[in-house]
């Protein structure tokens, strides 16, 4: 959020866009690690580098400040976390159902990403005026989405006006205590965020459907029953030995788009016109599991199959890769 993101139209400006949205990325990534580890207290400019393993003037081309970092690693959260309220509401219809849907899809998304649930729930009560301004525009876009059901109630039958405020408030405030109390417990010891989803439930449509609606709501099993895996913040490049460049890059996503292709496929695809060159990187990204090869190989005359490991794809991710284009800021490094 505070460096504004574009699409570099020359290679040198695509490149540099490149190198510039890994290094924001391992810095975002190191903000919410220590920001779930030790809470917001204890970010820096200093913790922030020494974590993400950058310097302080990586850090200073990419943001103002402490706060600025902090504000655009919360900015980050809420698209992931709109992105994926939004998937799970395509196609419902009525307010009852998209509200349960919508709640749902987030305390399951909150379960899964606990690092970015505690930054966005948490932590964010401890950061600086921009960001708590952010957190307000949220929870007003939520609270009007809550009020919607003042559409299923007949006239004069209306809740008072601060009732959706009130039921958005208090939703949260059963959440932040959740994560507050797991925060002391082992992992295996914490209570599933998404068996929450029927109690919330009960508590927000009962002001507007009546109790015998919130009872069926309550007794409804959550959409998601297992326990999702908890995805930990972490830095993909760490300890990774290899100069990682925009061709790098497009050699990884030609293969994540096309898994299997040979050798001669991934080069072309990559615009590598030297089969030695692209022999060597694939042998590089090989060596340091990124890449593996579900062929026979060339020692029995057949072409490789090159397919992505899991390492690959969170490099990938991290890089910003979309169809070819890493989406950076386009200045100089």
């Amino acid at each position: 959020m505070a460096v504004e993101r574009v699409v570099p139209t020359d290679r040198a400006g695509r490149e540099g866009g490149h190198v510039l949205e890994m290094q924001r990325r391992r810095l975002l990534t190191a903000t919410a690690e220590i920001a779930y580890e030790h809470g917001v207290q204890a970010l820096s400019v200093a913790t922030v580098c020494e974590r993400s393993g950058l310097s302080r003037k990586t850090f200073y081309d990419l943001f103002a400040g402490r706060e600025d970092c902090l504000y655009a690693a919360f900015g980050d959260g809420v698209e992931q976390a709109a992105r994926v309220v939004e998937r799970a509401l395509a196609g419902e219809r009525s307010w009852r159902e998209q509200v349960r849907t919508a709640l749902a899809a987030l305390l399951s998304f909150f379960e899964r990403e606990p690092a970015i649930a505690r930054l966005l729930v948490v932590e964010a009560f401890s950061s600086g005026p921009r960001t708590l301004r952010v957190r307000r525009s949220v929870l007003e876009r939520v609270i009007a989405f809550v009020d919607e059901g003042r559409a299923e109630i007949k006239a004069g039958h209306e809740p008072p006006p601060l009732t959706a405020e009130g039921t958005v408030g208090a939703v949260f405030s059963v959440i932040h205590a959740r994560m507050l109390t797991d925060s002391e417990l082992g992992e295996h010891d914490r209570a599933s965020l998404v068996e929450l989803t029927g109690p919330l439930m009960a508590m927000i449509v009962q002001p507007y459907l009546g109790p015998a609606v919130a009872r069926r709501e309550l007794a409804r099993p959550p959409e998601v029953p297992q326990r999702a895996e908890p995805n930990l913040p972490s830095d993909p490049f760490k300890d990774l030995p290899i100069r990682f460049t925009y061709r790098t890059s497009r050699v990884l996503g030609s293969i994540a788009e096309a898994p299997g292709a040979s050798s001669k496929q991934i080069a072309q695809a990559s615009g590598i016109t030297d089969d030695g060159q692209a022999s060597r990187l694939l042998s590089r990204l090989q060596q340091h599991r990124l890449i593996q090869d579900n062929g026979v190989g060339p020692t029995k005359g057949m072409p490789r199959a090159w397919t992505i490991t899991p390492r690959g794809e969170q490099i990938l991710q991290a890089v910003g890769y979309d169809g070819g284009a890493c989406v950076g800021p386009a200045l100089a490094d």
